[in-house]
């Protein structure tokens, strides 16, 4: 979990808006979602249905508890945790998301967190489980503590790249409940 001896530094505000060189943990084990923003980052229907049961498979036996927010709060206190998103803006060529920081709640926590996966196929419950898992504070191999390679099998769905149904490790859901 960030931060780790390999990954530190403070949780911030993301100022470039989902470059992903700020990582945090979320702000408390109640994570409220919202995935329907409309626009130009709306998720298709097929892609919610991804986020939903990605949540529902693999972080239930978490100690997250995850709910959906039908009416989202993107100021002020007790913001909507994750907003889930669709587009390819600011995500680099190589990568297939990005998750970031939109109001550090503190220098470890974020209030509230962007995630955005390209469409187009790549919205994988792979890839919205790495996502997610940057949301919660989990990290790549080469931040985890003791350092790991990239696709070591522990790190499950936050292996870099990540394949189209790798759920969460039981490395993952440890470091999650023992956070959380």
């Amino acid at each position: 979990m960030w931060p780790t001896l390999n990954a530190g530094g403070i949780c911030r505000d993301d100022p470039d808006g989902g470059d992903g060189l700020v990582s945090c943990q979320t702000d408390n084990a109640e994570v409220y979602y919202y995935m329907d923003s409309g626009g130009k980052y709306e998720l298709e229907s097929p892609d919610r249905t991804i986020v939903i049961n990605m949540l529902r498979d693999e972080y239930a036996p978490t100690a997250l508890a995850r709910h959906y927010d039908s009416s989202p709060v993107f100021s002020g206190d007790g913001e909507t945790d994750i907003i889930y998103q669709e587009g390819s803006t600011n995500i680099s060529s190589s990568s297939d998301g990005v998750t970031w920081c939109n109001d550090a709640y503190d220098n470890q926590r974020c209030d509230q967190q962007y995630i955005r996966i390209r469409g187009n196929g790549y919205y994988t419950p792979g890839v919205s489980c790495h996502e997610t898992g940057h949301a919660v504070g989990l990290t790549h191999g080469r931040q985890a503590s003791p350092m790991l390679s990239q696709t070591d099998s522990r790190l499950g769905c936050m292996q870099t790249p990540t394949a189209f149904g790798t759920g969460l490790g039981a490395s993952n859901r440890e470091n999650i409940n023992a956070t959380y």
